[in-house]
């Protein structure tokens, strides 16, 4: 086995972690600001607006907007619907407030993140002034997970499952080996529900030492704009991060979405959304490999795919010149200016979007 050094933990000369040497705010929404009628393949989340029977519970919701918000129904469902006491749930202003609160309320000494993922926990951690280490994992592996990387003494670990941008799903028994007393251990299960039957998620596990699951209800559900997420952890950790929010930190309108989301009704139609969105992917990806100078990361999981080219930068340019706005790959650590990330979306925007892409690689730089 490679040791951690030469499969990739990025160290400093000094403190022994890894500089900020890339923007780690930037995310796909800014891909989008200002684009006129740009077709969004750069934001992971559900095109159009939520379905008609969430919306109608959020607006039944505005009545009561005068009174001050009430999670404990929202935390009930979402226990129940994970098999768990309510003491293991926190309600949050999506993932992202959980990655602020992790960074700001745990007291770690060697905290760890491993890329290519979702930027944001590592951003967290060093506005809260932690020294991060980074472990990166490499293409030529498929961006898999080797749980041999990860430092003995890391005492925090963020991994994603399956994990933004690469799409790739870990299997859940590698993740938890690395799993140790004293270690907190943090998945980032956003995009989880966009895996049919879920197969490698750890939601719910009560067994693995340190264990803390981050999911968001923003994604299948087209809800960014409300922000909604939950936490479910060791109760003692719950307690933890639940005394670094502010009072009501969740609003009734998204403790509304978070029950609604969690019901019988919302997980069987969130199952077939899974499916469908694996079949546009396969087509989407199918597409991809037929074109020039073109690879995918992959098997892909997720509802979006990884995608490498030559001259990535100025293809993400000219595409956005012919309509469709994806997210550049360089602002992951761990990835370079030839990666692009591309949302799965219906087919016909799939094969406009194809059809732009063989243009802009015929033409060429």
């Amino acid at each position: 086995m490679r040791t951690p050094t030469e499969a990739g933990v990025a160290d400093g000369p000094a403190a022994g972690v890894a500089a900020p040497d890339v923007d780690l705010r930037h995310h796909g929404d800014v891909e989008v600001r200002g684009g006129g009628d740009l077709v969004d393949l750069a934001v992971n989340v559900r095109a159009g607006t939520p379905p008609a029977w969430l919306k109608s519970c959020v607006a039944a919701s505005l009545d009561g907007l005068a009174a001050y918000p009430d999670g404990r129904a929202a935390r009930a469902a979402v226990a129940a619907r994970h098999g768990v006491p309510v003491e293991r749930v926190l309600l949050t202003a999506g993932a992202a407030e959980a990655f602020v609160l992790l960074a700001r309320a745990l007291r770690v000494r060697r905290p760890v993140v491993v890329h290519p993922q979702f930027t944001e926990p590592e951003a967290a951690l060093r506005d809260a002034g932690h020294a991060v280490g980074r472990v990166l994992l490499r293409a030529e592996d498929g961006f898999r997970l080797d749980p041999g990387l990860v430092p003995e003494d890391a005492d925090l670990v963020v991994v994603g499952n399956p994990t933004n941008p690469t799409s790739v799903l870990h299997p859940a028994a590698d993740i938890v080996r690395l799993a140790r007393p004293g270690r907190v251990l943090v998945v980032d299960e956003a995009f989880m529900d966009a895996v049919p039957g879920e197969h490698e998620a750890l939601a719910g596990r009560v067994d693995v030492p340190g264990l803390v699951v981050l999911r968001s209800l923003t994604k299948t559900w087209g809800l960014a704009g409300l922000r909604i997420g939950y936490v479910l952890a060791d109760p003692a950790v719950v307690a933890e991060l639940s005394r670094a929010q502010p009072l009501w930190p969740v609003s009734s309108p998204a403790l509304a979405a978070a029950e609604a989301c969690v019901s019988p009704r919302a997980l069987a139609e969130a199952g077939h959304v899974a499916h469908r969105v694996a079949a546009e992917r396969r087509y989407l990806v199918g597409g991809l490999a037929e074109l020039p100078g073109v690879s995918v990361a992959g098997p892909a999981a997720g509802p979006f795919v990884l995608v490498r080219v030559a001259d990535g930068l100025g293809v993400r340019a000219r595409l956005r010149e012919r309509g469709f706005a994806v997210r550049r790959g360089d602002t992951f650590p761990g990835l370079g200016a030839e990666w692009l990330r591309v949302a799965v979306r219906d087919r016909g925007t799939t094969d406009a979007f194809l059809g732009a892409l063989r243009g802009v690689l015929a033409v060429g730089p």
